[in-house]
């Protein structure tokens, strides 16, 4: 991935951003980037179960997500931003696409991550994608109004919850060892969904003996790899195939 510039995730809810691009947020903060992370939503209908069974009414639900979106965001050195557009189902709307191309346009990122076209198990997740798809478009059109246009930042989806039934094949596999540990500090903060935190430090392992593999003795990946896996959305432009 670019190492220069914002980062830009647009996420359907809090816990996303976690759990599957945490490692690439605190990469970004580590080398000095602005890492900013939209959140759509609380999650406060269809990923607070265990709130909703522990008697929380709608807008003490939306209080922890944010209060965990954000403590998390920091441990990760982002800055979490939240739209509140509503969860179960997300639903674009004028406004939302609005304060997006804002966003695009005063962040102006380098990278963008946001979630992948299909997930069979969450209605939200390909919304929000889609979303930021389409309003980094927005984004680029001298016509639309308000701020000054942007490139053409590269966009990467991040891992769904079940890549083998949402047509995931990672093409990219970032490194994300030297800042495991605070990825790992940050899931453990996300209490309303505590259950993910065992899967998705699997997963990272996983993905790391998968980086190991394909990166072979060259890169010197330690003997204990941690991965996160990414879907290019653009074709790679480059002056050298490497």
């Amino acid at each position: 991935m670019p190492t220069k510039g914002p980062l830009l995730v647009i996420t359907a809810h809090p816990g996303d951003f976690v759990w599957r691009a945490g490692g690439a947020i605190a990469l970004a903060a580590r080398d000095g980037r602005r890492a900013v992370i939209a959140c759509l939503s609380f999650g406060e209908r269809g990923e607070s179960a265990s709130l909703w069974r522990g008697g929380l009414g709608l807008d003490e639900v939306k209080a922890v997500r944010r209060e965990e979106g954000e403590k998390a965001a920091a441990a990760l050195g982002g800055e979490a931003l939240f739209f509140d557009a509503g969860d179960y189902p997300l639903v674009e709307t004028p406004e939302l696409t609005e304060a997006l191309v804002a966003l695009y346009r005063e962040v102006r990122p380098s990278v963008v991550l946001t979630h992948a076209p299909a997930d069979p198990y969450n209605i939200d997740h390909p919304v929000a994608g889609e979303i930021a798809r389409r309003t980094r478009i927005l984004a680029q059109a001298a016509g639309i109004p308000g701020g000054e246009v942007i490139g053409a930042p590269p966009v990467f989806c991040f891992e769904p919850h079940q890549p083998e039934v949402c047509d995931f094949t990672p093409d990219v596999l970032l490194d994300i060892t030297p800042v495991w540990e605070r990825k790992l500090a940050a899931m453990q903060i996300m209490g309303a969904q505590g259950h993910l935190v065992e899967y998705y430090s699997d997963l990272g392992r996983r993905r790391g003996v998968q980086a190991k593999r394909n990166s072979g003795p060259n890169l010197g990946l330690p003997a204990e790899t941690f991965a996160e896996a990414y879907q290019r959305v653009y074709p790679q432009v480059t002056t050298e195939l490497a």
